[in-house]
């Protein structure tokens, strides 16, 4: 969706100021919420420097107690400012900011009601689109799918920011970190932006892996068992630094 105009950005309303008519109140961010801020534009422009969204598409979100900071609608990332913080309650209802959130807040916000997720990125992955289209779940080409929980589902397709859409992807994430979304892109959610995005980047390097090696005429790519995975994910538990 469109964003205010632009005589509105960063007046976010603070506790004592007369709302106007048909207004909600809204109170200032704390300086958690500033530097999650901060965290999740840096991230949203990430997305596009590496390829995974084009334009606006797209969207990011971090959860700060009660609070899910989130991309507004329809601005670019290389224009939000500090001032442009944007935030809703769980409940839907905005608390911070005035630029219109994202359309997709209904994704977001059923990740967080349902999971232990402090963080969600949301692309147009290209890779990941396209086998969004032809499977409904990315076949087991390399191990790293153990990562997010198991074989990467597809979630159907439902319109964008619908509660349809939504719902489908809650199926696909069941007992996973990501999923694709048909014809639409990709979801995956951790406990710090960083985590969330280093899920959406193996993802789309998995489904970039499996169309390359798809597209060998005469040849059919192996594919790992359910059982090499589940010892994989197993390993995986106990990997990286100590203490």
């Amino acid at each position: 969706m469109a964003e205010r105009r632009g005589d509105e950005r960063g007046t976010a309303d603070v506790p004592g100021d007369e709302a106007g008519a048909g207004e909600p109140r809204r109170r200032t961010a704390s300086p958690e919420e500033v530097r999650a801020w901060d965290d999740l534009v840096a991230t949203a422009r990430r997305t596009v420097a590496e390829g995974l969204v084009v334009g606006t598409s797209g969207n990011v979100s971090v959860r700060v107690g009660n609070t899910v900071l989130v991309t507004p609608s329809g601005v670019p990332y290389d224009r939000l400012t500090p001032e442009d913080v944007t935030g809703v309650g769980l409940d839907g209802r905005q608390v911070l900011g005035t630029l219109v959130p994202t359309s997709e807040l209904p994704m977001h916000l059923a990740v967080y009601r349902t999971t232990g997720a402090l963080a969600v990125v949301h692309t147009h992955a290209v890779h990941a689109t396209a086998v969004s289209t032809l499977v409904t779940e990315l076949p087991l080409i390399h191990y790293m799918a153990a990562a997010l929980g198991g074989p990467v589902r597809v979630a159907p397709y439902a319109t964008y920011g619908s509660d349809e859409l939504a719902e489908n992807m809650l199926h696909a994430l069941t007992d996973r970190s990501g999923c694709l979304l048909q014809n639409h892109g990709t979801l995956t959610h951790g406990t710090t932006l960083a985590q969330a995005y280093d899920r959406t980047a193996q993802m789309e390097w998995m489904c970039r892996l499996w169309l390359t090696a798809s597209s060998v005429p005469g040849l059919t790519p192996s594919l790992l068992t359910r059982a090499q995975l589940t010892e994989v994910g197993e390993r995986l538990r106990g990997y990286g630094q100590r203490g």
